[in-house]
């Protein structure tokens, strides 16, 4: 068994280790009773940076609201389990209505900075301990800044302007410091400087899975493509190329399923792991209305379902990634990149891919721009998909043909909604594609609310995002 994986089946234990509370005091300290004894020698930040690790795939974040809020969100899937009950606050989300007292906004906003407190928590203290492998003191430094990146990348997507907290907070009275995102992602970019030194190119047995130079020099790509900085996001883009670390996998099929996990082409997954631990993954569900592989809960509580616009995208004769939608025994479509039988409901053993190759291939075109080389990094990602025509004569421009090249590459990773907002053109693509109820492109908000539980903890310290 993969050893993170593994470690991640103390998910619970974990949690009583670097967790905080529920509302805004998230940035508060951990009680005394989880750190005063703890933070003491190797195993301690070991167990620490698994906790870290978990936080990632738990559900506020990776393992189920982020595929809502960035996924759901988009032209690509949408609530297929109607518009009331349960369901109501998923509908709000695909028409943006969505209330800030909605629990997936509240749990993201938690789930993420309890996260950012555990590596602060890390970063703070680990420079106390003499390692008796100082290279293992380095490697979670940097795996700690990584996934500290990460979660404020999402956090800075999804809300705008949020506050930043980078030391271990140890008293209750604190200033909450609400900045610009350009703020977040020059602080990202700093961060991931660092840890793209600090961490090995590739790990080995069951360390395989952890966050790698490959995978930090990847994040940092996308924030400076997201801050405007194309000429930095080339020089880290192909920094990732040169590295020879991966490759695109031969066939587009062969990287879906348990089977194909941490593959050449991976540069980050969230590990999960069934077994009953409640460590597996909820992906099957949310995606598969088949209830002979899924535990008995096909189409789940979070039913995501394919549009007929993301079918119309797949207009090219034999594109290979279009085997990735199927269909159910009604003859319904559906995303099956995520199938996989399971005996227990929501504890599949399906990874989910927050970065591989293919994207570092299409974020370097995106960077270089218009020109000889960029269409030849998009149609290496097409041969694969099994097209030959060049995408030089494809029609729109290049930045539409980059766009729809990345929506069919990528459907279900959660990159739909970031990318519309990257392109610049979130509101003019989710208006066309919901005309048909009444949504105008200023109907289409770019970012969420800030949660209300957050602006009743701290009265006056938050500005609410237009609502």
């Amino acid at each position: 068994m993969n050893r993170l994986k593994k470690l991640l089946l103390v998910l619970p234990a974990l949690i009583l280790v670097v967790s905080c509370g529920d509302d805004f005091t998230i940035l508060a300290p951990q009680s005394e009773r989880n750190v005063e004894n703890f933070y003491q020698t190797d195993t301690d930040f070991r167990v620490a940076i698994n906790g870290a690790y978990a936080g990632l795939a738990s559900n506020n974040l990776y393992g189920r609201n982020l595929m809502l809020l960035h996924e759901m969100r988009s032209d690509n899937t949408t609530n297929a389990g109607g518009a009331t009950g349960l369901a109501e606050s998923l509908e709000r989300i695909t028409l943006f209505e969505e209330l800030p007292d909605a629990t997936e906004l509240e749990n993201t906003w938690a789930g993420g900075y309890k996260v950012i407190a555990s590596t602060n928590t890390i970063l703070s203290r680990i420079d106390n301990v003499n390692f008796d492998n100082p290279a293992l003191a380095d490697r979670i430094r940097g795996e700690a800044l990584f996934i500290r990146s990460l979660v404020y990348y999402n956090l800075a997507v999804t809300f705008g302007n949020i506050p930043i907290q980078l030391e271990e907070v140890t008293t209750p009275n604190i200033e909450i410091n609400q900045v610009t995102a350009d703020v977040i992602y020059d602080q990202i970019i700093t961060d991931l400087g660092t840890a793209e030194g600090l961490l090995p190119a590739s790990y080995s047995g069951g360390d395989v899975g952890r966050a790698t130079s490959g995978a930090a020099a990847t994040l940092l790509g996308l924030v400076h493509l997201t801050n405007g900085n194309a000429g930095q996001a080339e020089t880290a883009l192909r920094r990732v190329v040169n590295s020879q670390e991966y490759d695109l996998v031969s066939e587009y099929e062969n990287l879906w399923g348990p089977s194909n996990e941490n593959n050449i082409e991976s540069i980050f997954e969230i590990q999960y792991k069934s077994g009953g631990q409640g460590t597996g993954s909820g992906f099957t569900e949310y995606y598969s209305p088949d209830l002979s592989i899924s535990g008995g809960v096909g189409g789940g509580n979070v039913p995501q379902g394919v549009t007929d616009d993301l079918l119309d995208a797949y207009d090219e004769t034999g594109d290979d990634r279009f085997n990735t939608i199927g269909l159910d025994e009604d003859g319904d479509e559906y995303l099956n990149k995520y199938d996989a039988i399971q005996s227990i409901a929501f504890d599949s053993d399906v990874n989910f891919v927050v970065f591989r190759y293919a994207d570092v291939l299409l974020m370097l075109a995106e960077a270089i721009g218009e020109s000889p080389e960029a269409y030849d990094l998009i149609d290496e990602v097409r041969e694969r998909a099994g097209l030959t025509t060049p995408s030089a004569t494809l029609p729109g421009t290049f930045e539409d043909i980059l766009l729809h090249e990345r929506r069919r590459e990528f459907v279900g990773e959660n990159k739909r909604w970031p990318d519309l907002l990257r392109f610049g053109v979130a509101q003019q693509v989710m208006s066309n594609f919901l005309s048909d109820q009444g949504v105008t492109p200023s109907d289409v908000r770019l970012l969420y609310p800030i949660p209300q539980r957050e602006l009743d903890a701290a009265p006056g310290a938050l500005e609410q995002n237009p609502l």
